[in-house]
């Protein structure tokens, strides 16, 4: 869904909030939507503008090495400085970080530009190694938890290592759920009913993720990390409203 679309959404609940960005796999969006990726920049800026208050974060961008059939690596790189420099600086949101098998690409553009953000963020659906969690944690960012983090038990390995006042949850429904294969879904302990045929309101559709499965996260990191989940999540939610909502 694009800046636009999104700000549309929002407008419809006051618990709705939207970030500004372009996804990796979309950057080539840069040289095809307007004449001139500074036109795309300025329609990116116009959209901040005219939805402060609703706009909390900067992205979902970053960099995706696993599908650069959408997008090579080149043009990720360059778009993702690009938006990193010039929306950083002009919106002076924090960051929403997409990372997929580019670590090492991400920190060095992120370290060589530290100027062009200051408020931190996250580096969501994190499922890179310890090492790699380290670095990003050094930075001054934080770490987004889903099911996408927990498939093995060397991913949940490495989200015990995460420090709590780093850590983010979330579900990046309706994709990154826990599945029934991963490792991590032996430690959950809150079953959601389902249902294809005959759903409702009151029921998750079919294998879709959904927003309330955030508890089977909470449910795992818990178990992973040895802390009462009340507290852990007290914690967490803590971290979020530092990062996002400073002033609520």
């Amino acid at each position: 869904m694009c800046s636009t679309n999104r700000c549309r959404l929002i407008e419809h609940g006051r618990r709705l909030f939207s970030t500004i960005g372009v996804h990796p796999t979309r950057c080539m969006e840069f040289q095809t939507k307007f004449e001139t990726p500074s036109q795309y920049m300025e329609a990116l800026k116009t959209v901040f503008d005219t939805n402060k208050e609703r706009v909390v974060a900067l992205g979902e961008f970053g960099l995706d090495y696993d599908r650069t059939n959408f997008c090579d690596a080149e043009t990720q790189k360059k778009f993702f400085k690009l938006q990193l420099t010039e929306l950083g600086s002009y919106t002076n949101l924090p960051l929403f970080l997409h990372c997929r098998a580019a670590a090492k690409d991400l920190h060095k553009i992120l370290s060589e530009n530290k100027s062009s953000w200051s408020k931190g963020g996250v580096v969501h659906s994190f499922d890179g190694t310890v090492d790699e969690m380290k670095r990003f944690v050094e930075l001054g960012l934080h770490i987004g938890i889903n099911g996408c983090s927990l498939k093995t038990e060397d991913s949940c390995a490495m989200v015990k290592e995460i420090p709590i006042t780093s850590l983010m949850f979330e579900t990046d429904s309706p994709w990154c759920g826990i599945r029934p294969s991963h490792f991590s879904s032996r430690f959950i302990h809150t079953k959601f009913e389902s249902a294809k045929k005959n759903w409702n309101e009151n029921t998750m559709y079919k294998q879709r993720n959904e927003p309330q499965t955030i508890l089977n996260i909470l449910e795992v990191v818990a178990t992973l990390k040895e802390i009462n989940q009340e507290e852990l999540s007290e914690i967490v939610f803590e971290n979020t409203v530092n990062v996002f909502c400073p002033n609520e």
